[in-house]
Order: C-alpha cells, then structure tokens, then sequence
C-alpha cells in the first residue's frame, strides 16, 4: 500500500536529483528554501512511499497563502515520477489532494516537464509516443487542463529551446546558425573574455539586469532577491549558481585590433604599387576598406576607455545546475557596445562549461509557440534558436480543483474585479488629464 508522508530535506532531494526523467531544479530543495525567503510561499517536501518505505514519486508544493484562510498549491515542474505509470500517478494525486484539502486549498497546479513535441535544428519534428496516455491520465484523476498556450501566460514557459550536450561539441557547434558563429569570432578576435563570478558579482549582474529590463519595459526583482537566489543554490550540496561574466579589456582589445591592422598593413605592403592587375585592385580595395574600419575601431574603444576605463562588463548570466542539467534562468546585457557580441560569446562559453561538467541537457529557460511576425518576443526566439537547440514544446498547466466556488471567484470574478478597477482608474486619469488641457 502507498502511503504520502514528509519526507527529510535531504532524503527528499536526494530522490528529486537523481531521477532518471523527471529531475528539474524547480522541484529542488534549493528552490523550495529560496520560494520560502523570497517568494513568501511555505515549501512541503512530499514523498510517496511503498511498504518498505521505498519512495516511489516525491513533489515539491509550494502553499500561497489567500485571505479568508484559504490557500492554494503549486508543484513547478510537476510531481517527480514515472508518468507511464497509471496507478503511481493516480495514487499520487489522490494522496496530494487529500493533503491540500485539509490545508483549505482550493486547487493545486502542476505543469509537468512532460514534452508533447519537438522539432531539431533541422525542423525536423518528433512526438512523443506515450504524449495521449499521460494526457488522459492526468485528466482522468481530475485535472483541469487550461490549454496549449502560445505564450509566457503559464507560470513556467510552455516552450523552450534544448541542446543536447551528449553530442560532441563539434556537432553542438555545427548546429549554430551561421551569423552566431560569425558573431562568437568576431567576439573572440578582438580578445573579449568570459570569466565565472562570485557573491561580489552579483551587484554587477543586478546592475545588466536593470539595464536589460528598462530596455525592454519589464521591472522582474531586487538586488537582493538575486543575492539570496545565489546564496541558496550555492549552499546546497545538489544545486549551484554560476554566474558567468562577459568582459571587455580595453588595452587586450587595441592590443588586438592594432596587431590586425599590422597585418593588414603589410598585406597591402607587398602588392606592386605600379600596374596593378584587376585582382590585385579589388584586393587593395578590400585591404584598405578594412584597414579604415580597424583603425575607427582603434579609435572607439580608446575613447570608450576614457569613459569607462580599463574595462567593463557587458553581458552577465545566471546559470543553474541541477542534476544533469543546466538551465540559462537570468541574462543581462548593456546598452552600448553590442557590436563585440559579447553575448554571444558568454553563451557560447557556459554552454561550453555545461558541456565540460559532463551534463546532459542545457535548457535556455524559455520562448514562445506564437511566432507571428508582430510578436514583441519573436526576437527573443529567434536569438536563442541560433544556438541549435530542440525546440521543446511542454504539456502545460493542469488545475486540481478541491474547492469549486472558490476556484471560480479566484480565477474568474477577482480577475475581472481588478480589470475592472483598472480600466476605470484609466478612465479617470485619461478625464483628469482631458480637464487640465
């Protein structure tokens, strides 16, 4: 007979790393310390054990707390276990259910790492096989599927792009597309660097991130927020947080450009300078076309050291390790100097790093299944498909209703009671605004 019971943080998170399919850093223990400090959400660490108290599936919930002593229930990632196994799945979501009612919840939410498709960096597609049986499953222990959204309306993305790091790194890089290989070059000619930070770092990557979120008109978490995210996952035997740091030296960059404009100088030394045949004018053309551009380069980044000194961060990235993968969760870039790529060079160095690690998957985290032109996020998608990665396509989002009223003023009636409340403060500024002129 199985039983649900709180399992020891570390029996719990032990079972979670090491499961063979369904292990993900957002049903770590890690995670849940982290939702605890920063999320305001109180972490349960459930197993689902057999009678020689073998676990056979655990989950993460996560308890948000609703007024009226209510509460609902999140599992990220969904519950960790073999989702071919019908009656594991059903027991599980009978034993969890249970569980949350007696805490006055009024559903429990899951969005399972269950991929429903694929498609390589060839566009070829791939299914999965067992995607229908899991589905009806789900549904047939009660779940409420709130559909196959397109874009970032889940908790956790519905798409992503995957690379396969148990290919060679040959094959990863064949797969970029061409421009990224370009841009990782040019990133490279000119001496740029990636280096692993640490805690000291963080402020510099805060400091990208805000600069990227003003950008891009979003507003996501404080300093601090960061600092603990970073703290937690590096204090965990089964988790860590890297930090990795795109850099340009100045001095090492003039270094470089001026040793390629000596090479060029000299290309152009060697040709006659009478009688020039018709190649060797368009190769004096194109060799002194460069040497102009390398020489105005020359110029920009000594005027930029005058500026910002010897040197200056202009990509950080956090990445998360868990288990046998790795997932690209935080990217900030600066505004100026975007034409060093270096952050291109900064993926392509912790892809490279996960690669190195001996892990199996690097995940960037997150895209979109709408891929119109008028997108605001088409760019987002676009940048990360140029690293070859699968793109995935997940189940989604699963509702467990135990309380229905309540789930329908909490989904459908507050909802609309805050449009509402919004629309009308719109209406009175826009009439405030309309009397003032």
């Amino acid at each position: 007979m199985l039983k649900l019971k709180n399992l020891e943080k570390e029996q719990f998170d032990n079972f979670v790393v090491n499961h063979k399919t369904k292990s993900h850093f957002l049903q770590s223990l890690a995670w849940g310390e982290f939702a605890k400090a920063k999320k305001n959400l109180t972490p349960y660490y459930l197993g689902l054990v057999n009678d020689k108290d073998e676990i056979v599936g655990a989950t993460l919930l996560l308890e948000k707390k609703l007024p009226l002593n209510l509460c609902y229930f999140y599992a990220p990632r969904g519950f960790v276990l073999d989702y071919n196994k019908k009656e594991i799945v059903r027991t599980m979501t009978k034993k969890v259910k249970d569980f949350v009612k007696e805490k006055r919840a009024i559903f429990i939410k899951i969005d399972p790492d269950i991929i429903k498709t694929s498609f390589n960096y060839q566009n070829e597609e791939k299914d999965n096989p067992n995607f229908d049986e899991v589905f009806n499953t789900l549904k047939e222990c009660g779940f409420k599927h709130l559909g196959f959204t397109k874009n970032f309306e889940t908790m956790q993305p519905r798409y992503t792009f995957r690379v396969d790091l148990e290919q060679s790194l040959e094959d990863i890089e064949n797969h970029f597309s061409k421009t990224t290989k370009q841009r990782i070059a040019k990133a490279k000619k000119i001496d740029t660097e990636v280096v692993i930070g640490d805690k000291d770092d963080v402020k510099e990557f805060y400091h990208l991130m805000t600069l990227t979120e003003n950008r891009k008109d979003f507003i996501s978490y404080t300093e601090d927020y960061y600092e603990t995210l970073y703290e937690v996952f590096n204090g965990n035997k089964n988790a860590h947080a890297t930090l990795f740091l795109g850099k340009i030296n100045f001095d090492k960059t003039i270094k470089a450009l001026e040793k390629n404009l000596k090479i060029i100088n000299d290309q152009i030394s060697i040709l006659p300078i009478d009688n020039l045949s018709k190649s060797a004018k368009a190769k004096l053309a194109e060799l002194t076309r460069q040497k102009e551009n390398v020489t105005k380069e020359i110029s920009k980044y000594k005027d930029c050291k005058k500026e910002h000194g010897d040197e200056i961060t202009l990509s950080a990235h956090m990445i998360i390790e868990y288990g046998d993968k790795a997932w690209v969760l935080y990217a900030g870039n600066h505004n100026i100097l975007s034409e060093t790529y270096v952050n291109y060079n900064t993926y392509y160095e912790h892809l490279k790093y996960c690669k190195e690690k001996g892990l199996k998957i690097y995940d960037q985290f997150g895209t979109i299944g709408d891929l119109s032109e008028n997108n605001p996020r088409l760019g987002l998608h676009e940048f990360k498909k140029k690293f070859g990665g699968d793109y995935v396509e997940f189940i989604g989002e699963f509702d467990l209703v135990t309380n229905p009223i309540m789930y329908f003023v909490f989904t459908k009636l507050v909802p609309l009671y805050r449009k509402l409340v919004r629309n009308r403060s719109k209406k009175e500024l826009k009439n405030e605004i309309s009397k003032s002129n």
